[in-house]
């Protein structure tokens, strides 16, 4: 099973954290952050399990498997103690639905995952298949700057490359938790959209014993 089982106008079905923009002069941004496991050629497609996402063509499902190590998992934990929010695309969402919705109350990777809001991105979502989801439909950009606006902890993006390319291009990206892993794959769906040109600052640097390296970016603004 992969780690992660690895929006303003129409925020339907299952909306149970409408979004209400502050007075501006009390607007406290909370920060979107993007977590991916990632190659040295910056692919993030499927790292999880072999039929978690095969567009394209794609035959290197589960490429973390090999390098795992508790000390990234750890550090995901870190990071997640800040957040109360994720943002996903639909392919994204399901999965993780599936692999953390069934687990008990208990369950310490399942109480992580669960606890959080849901907001994800999607035409065809019918209704939500996991706890706390808001799903929506459109006005995507004006959604997430008024989900920012909001009062609460740390957003948190993982997979969803087609909502992250959108994300990137609209400069919403606050920082990047990255785990870079030690392979290339020479093809998959990419971090990066093809003519991006965004700049972060690196914040820490950590290995781990298989080799993987954390790297914490924040958005440079100047």
């Amino acid at each position: 099973m992969s780690i992660f089982g690895l929006l303003v106008r129409r925020l339907i079905n299952g909306g149970a954290h409408p979004l209400k923009l502050s007075d501006p002069s009390e607007i406290i941004m909370r920060k979107l952050i993007v977590h991916e496991f990632i190659t040295l050629d910056g692919v993030i497609q499927a790292p999880g399990g072999e039929d978690e996402d095969r567009d394209g063509g794609f035959t290197h499902g589960g490429w973390t498997r090999l390098f795992w190590h508790d000390d990234i998992g750890k550090s995901f934990g870190a990071m997640m103690q800040d957040v109360d929010a994720f943002l996903l695309g639909r392919r994204t969402y399901v999965t993780h639905a599936e692999a953390f919705e069934p687990l008990p109350a208990g369950d310490p990777f399942g109480d992580l995952m669960n606890g959080p809001a849901k907001y994800v991105v999607s035409k065809t979502l019918e209704k939500p298949i996991w706890r706390n989801t808001t799903i929506i439909r459109d006005n995507v950009v004006e959604a997430v700057r008024a989900l920012k606006a909001q009062p609460g902890k740390n957003i948190v993006t993982d997979g969803s490359s087609q909502l992250l390319h959108a994300l990137l291009a609209h400069d919403l990206v606050d920082e990047l938790h990255l785990s870079l892993y030690p392979l290339a794959l020479g093809g998959g769906k990419r971090l990066f959209p093809d003519g991006a040109t965004t700049r972060f600052a690196l914040v820490d640097s950590k290995p781990y014993p298989t080799g993987v390296i954390g790297l914490h970016y924040t958005r440079q603004t100047v």
